[in-house]
């Protein structure tokens, strides 16, 4: 049994403060608002960070809304998320192509599970525009990028990899690079819904609750593809087993006493469950719509 996680910050923190054991990957941290938002870059340089991080070379920008964020202030609240909104493109403009024709965004995830539904729910607020400016070319203002999107839905529903479903569309609009914005899975409950990963590696949907599907990647699809991801659940042997090794490190025991502990009731079963906040439907719906606002301030160029 593995603490599962969708975000290289977590797999960065998982290892000790010591530059040579986790060579190869070098993190990055800011803060904004008074600490409001923490900005984390974990960027994996090379093969040997690959093989300690098990994740492919690139960069991981990670947003989290820390405690501080948590107030009742509906203009500082509002400031909060106009900047997260501006921060959320600004890494998009960084990791995406210099110049391009088309931008393709892909809302992966099943629309009737909520924990999944984030893809579907971001791209209901996402301003497509490919249809008008084909029309429309000589009023359409500069500077502002031609959009379009698709909800591919899961293998259940349409029997088809989401891969081979992208891939048909990238054949027929040739965008010059595709955004998927999905859910993830964390090691902590307090990143639920306030946190928001980008990455120019792509993603492998399902992959944080063992349900591994075709990679999205640039190798696959031949297109640069940018992941965006928020987590939206923690499955339960982590959270059992790291309040556990919490109780057992003030009670003395030593590493490999946890260690030898946590084997002892690790099962198979466990590993099928999945925690989600209570509120999931108000809370993924909100981030949604702040990951909306992100691309959209990308696609008008501001």
């Amino acid at each position: 049994m593995e603490k599962r996680t969708d975000l290289a910050l977590e797999v960065r923190e998982s290892f000790p403060e010591d530059d040579v054991e986790i060579s190869g990957v070098i993190l990055e941290e800011e803060t904004y608002l008074d600490g409001r938002i923490r900005k984390s870059t974990v960027e994996i340089k090379n093969e040997q960070g690959q093989r300690q991080m098990n994740k492919p070379i690139g960069n991981y920008i990670t947003l989290e809304f820390t405690d501080r964020g948590k107030y009742d202030d509906p203009e500082e609240r509002e400031k909060t998320r106009r900047t997260a909104a501006a921060m959320i493109a600004q890494v998009i403009e960084k990791l995406a192509p210099e110049k391009g024709e088309v931008y393709l965004a892909a809302g992966l995830g099943n629309r009737f599970a909520t924990p999944d539904a984030l893809g579907p729910f971001v791209l209901d607020d996402v301003m497509v525009n490919r249809h008008i400016k084909k029309h429309f070319q000589d009023l359409y203002p500069e500077g502002k990028r031609t959009f379009c999107a698709v909800t591919p839905g899961v293998m259940g529903q349409t029997g088809m990899e989401t891969r081979e479903i992208l891939g048909g569309v990238i054949q027929s609009v040739k965008p010059c690079c595709l955004l998927v914005v999905d859910s993830l899975a964390s090691r902590s409950i307090n990143r639920l819904c306030s946190t928001i990963q980008i990455t120019d590696t792509g993603i492998c949907p399902g992959a944080g609750i063992g349900n591994n599907r075709n990679t999205l990647n640039e190798k696959e699809l031949k297109v640069p593809v940018i992941a965006i991801g928020v987590p939206t659940v923690v499955d339960a042997y982590t959270i059992v087993s790291e309040c556990m090794e919490k109780s057992l490190v003030q009670e003395g025991y030593t590493a490999e006493q946890i260690e030898l502990f946590l084997r002892s009731f690790a099962n198979e079963s466990m590993g099928e469950l999945f925690v989600t906040p209570k509120d999931i439907d108000e809370q993924i719906r909100d981030i949604g719509k702040l990951v909306a606002e992100g691309i959209n301030l990308f696609v008008k160029g501001e």
